[in-house]
């Protein structure tokens, strides 16, 4: 009898305060760290956060574009077919600079490049992470985050260089 009594005592808490502790659990040691270069964030040309670390484990095309860019636009559809191509094998990202956010929602929408997600890099931080001083402009990551390639490429190279990564 008296073992249950205080085993009821115990069951209510004894009106004392309920303490919680959280667990801590180690890290996975099959997580990788993110690489530098996907060490960034920024904000989409909506208004949504965005961080390089989504990029992590694909290789990935960074595209520097402006929305005034006569070479850019005529970019922009072999950009969106190879990213509808490649999808879930290959990260397409958009880097958007010298120009203002209308104008570069409107490259987006008269292009219909709504696929591909963009950052609006009005101050330029990602365009000087990747030494990034012109437009039009391709930075070509690896699986691992590394620097492949960085510079001006046409359709046909985008294209072969997007089917390198994806072997």
């Amino acid at each position: 009898m008296l073992l249950a009594a205080a085993s009821a005592l115990l069951a209510t808490g004894c009106g004392a305060h309920e303490e919680t502790t959280a667990a801590w659990d180690p890290p996975d040691a099959d997580a990788k760290a993110i690489p530098a270069t996907l060490s960034f964030s920024g904000k989409t040309i909506e208004g949504k956060p965005y961080d390089g670390s989504l990029l992590a484990g694909l290789p990935t095309i960074l595209w520097f574009w402006a929305p005034w860019c006569a070479t850019c636009a005529s970019e922009a559809q072999s950009v969106r077919d190879l990213e509808e191509q490649y999808r879930g094998k290959i990260n397409f990202l958009g880097v958007a600079g010298m120009g203002d956010n209308k104008a570069m929602r409107e490259f987006v929408d008269d292009f219909e490049l709504h696929t591909v997600p963009h950052l609006d890099d009005q101050a330029g931080a990602i365009w000087k992470k990747f030494k990034i001083n012109q437009q039009s402009l391709y930075v070509v990551l690896d699986q691992n985050g590394k620097v492949r390639k960085t510079g001006y490429m046409d359709d046909l190279q985008l294209t072969a260089e997007v089917k390198s990564l994806a072997v």
